[in-house]
């Protein structure tokens, strides 16, 4: 029973931000097919930034009218929304509207808009929820919660989307008269064929390498249905939750209730008559001498400022300019900065958990590298299309490897360390 109660939170915490973190992972396919192009990945940071709306809204309403709202139906209505949401992203994900002179994805930005709310809006109501629970299922909720970024991207590597290859093209060019040449392109691949038709004369065959896009092994449809499918065991496995926080808060009543009969028939020892010993003393004592101490405001200044900062950096400015610094090397290395930078958030709230440390030195030193990292980054998006090593292999790999570890450090910040690996 308790380990089905372990997987039923773990699942719950996975919803918090599974459809969020998928649609950054599908974004080396979308790119490609959206008329957005390079610049989808702005438009979803300001959209998303905008959906904060929501715990905004639920913080004053408790702060202005407390009890009006229970976190129970909330709860039910936003993994219901996300469920709904993602199912329609299978259907609607590249339908256009002609919007100010050109076709832009309103439906694809409307409801990225519902799944960044549903999303942000858990922050606020997941944990309220589990304070309900026994406190021994606070760490599996946040294993769950590391899950939702994990999962999404390794549907993504196993979709192989971004991928390229060369193949050889032969072309037949006219010695007497120029040919007339038609290019069509493939759009649902992104790769190029030349039809040529002879109009007189003989004609030379040419042939010469052309890069085209590997079909996914499954289409952005089939991805959407599964985060789909994610949300809904995460709807599931919140009622059968809930049926069982019934259930304890029964037994704990009744508990009460015994413990209430019993105490006044409960025997009293000698030792409780007397005097206190020195052993009762010194266990009197121990409560004063466990408390910690009150953190000092410079140092929580300095915590919030640092948890500010790297918020911004890793929730705003850097995902906001992805696209311009790593497809510069190839949708390859987008691919795999996308999709590794997912799996590096929740691999270091893991750590982090076996490895606490709180030490503003070493927050400060993390804080430090990430930023060296993230500078890297914002360069290469600078100098794009022409970024550093360009065409070479070491480029490539440089590119890949920064992105995962600049985003490797930023669970780790704050003072509560490994406790949130919520990436939006």
């Amino acid at each position: 029973m308790a380990f089905l109660t372990h997987l039923l939170v773990c699942t719950f915490g996975m919803g918090s931000w599974v459809a969020i973190n998928g649609l950054w992972v599908e974004l080396p396919l979308l790119v490609t097919e959206l008329p957005e192009g390079w610049y989808l990945p702005s438009y979803l940071t300001v959209v998303i930034q905008l959906a904060n709306i929501g715990p905004l809204l639920i913080t004053l309403l408790h702060h202005f009218r407390p009890g009006c709202l229970s976190e129970v139906p909330i709860i039910f209505t936003v993994l219901g929304v996300g469920t709904v949401a993602c199912t329609l992203f299978a259907f609607l994900w590249n339908v256009t509207s002609w919007v100010l002179g050109g076709h832009h994805s309103i439906a694809f930005l409307v409801l990225t808009f519902f799944l960044a709310l549903v999303d942000c809006t858990s922050s606020v109501t997941f944990l309220p929820f589990m304070s309900r629970l026994p406190t021994h299922y606070l760490t599996t909720f946040f294993v769950g919660e590391g899950l939702s970024g994990l999962l999404p991207a390794l549907v993504a590597l196993a979709q192989g989307s971004g991928l390229t290859t060369c193949v050889n093209v032969t072309e037949t060019s006219g010695t007497t008269q120029n040919p007339e040449t038609t290019r069509a392109m493939d759009t649902s691949q992104g790769a190029g064929s030349t039809l040529v038709s002879e109009l007189a004369g003989t004609a030379a065959q040419v042939v010469h390498l052309e890069s085209r896009y590997l079909p996914a092994h499954f289409s952005p449809l089939v991805f959407f249905l599964l985060l789909s499918f994610m949300m809904a065991c995460c709807l599931v496995a919140f009622f059968f939750l809930q049926h069982q926080h019934k259930h304890w808060e029964a037994s704990t009543e009744d508990l009460l209730a015994s413990q209430i009969t019993l105490q006044p028939i409960r025997p009293h020892k000698e030792k409780d008559l007397g005097p206190p010993g020195p052993e009762d003393s010194g266990k009197g004592q121990e409560p004063p001498e466990e408390k910690t101490a009150p953190c000092h405001p410079a140092r929580l200044t300095f915590i919030y400022l640092l948890v500010a900062f790297v918020n911004a950096l890793t929730n705003g400015v850097l995902p906001s300019v992805q696209t311009y610094s790593c497809l510069s090397y190839g949708p390859v290395a987008y691919h795999l900065s996308a999709t590794l930078s997912s799996m590096a958030n929740p691999l270091a709230c893991f750590l982090s958990m076996f490895l606490p440390n709180r030490s503003l030195p070493f927050l400060g030193v993390l804080a430090v590298l990430g930023t060296g990292f993230g500078a890297y980054n914002m360069a290469m998006a600078v100098m794009s299309p022409c970024p550093l090593m360009q065409g070479h292999w070491g480029g490539e790999v440089l590119i890949v490897s920064m992105w995962p570890v600049e985003l490797f450090p930023a669970p780790s910040q704050g003072p509560g360390a490994g406790e949130d690996s919520a990436f939006s």
